[in-house]
C-alpha cells in the first residue's frame, strides 16, 4: 500500500483483489461444513450476509477499510474452521 495515502490506488486494489476473492470463497465453502449446526435456510441466510458484506466491501476505496475487511474475513474464517459460529 502506498505510504501516507488514505485512498487506494489502482495498484492497491489489484494487489488485494486475489486475497479478498480467496477469503470470500473460503468462507462460503466453510459454511457448508457439516460441523456447523445450521439447517439449509440458515446456511443460505449466512451466505447472503457474506455476499452483501463483500459486495459493499468491493466498492470501498479506503485503505483502512480494505484492511479491516480482510482482517474481519480472516477472523471469521478461523472461527468457521473451528466449527462454531460467532
Amino acid at each position: 500500500m502506498a505510504k501516507g495515502l488514505i485512498w487506494a490506488t489502482t495498484e492497491d486494489l489489484a494487489r488485494n483483489r486475489g486475497k479478498v476473492l480467496s477469503l470470500y470463497r473460503q468462507i462460503l465453502r466453510s459454511l457448508n461444513s457439516p460441523l456447523l449446526p445450521l439447517n439449509y435456510a440458515a446456511r443460505l441466510s449466512k451466505k447472503a450476509e457474506i455476499r452483501a458484506i463483500f459486495i459493499f466491501g468491493s466498492e470501498e476505496r479506503s485503505l483502512h477499510n480494505m484492511a479491516d475487511l480482510i482482517d474481519a474475513a480472516e477472523h471469521s474464517l478461523s472461527i468457521l474452521k473451528q466449527g462454531r459460529l460467532p
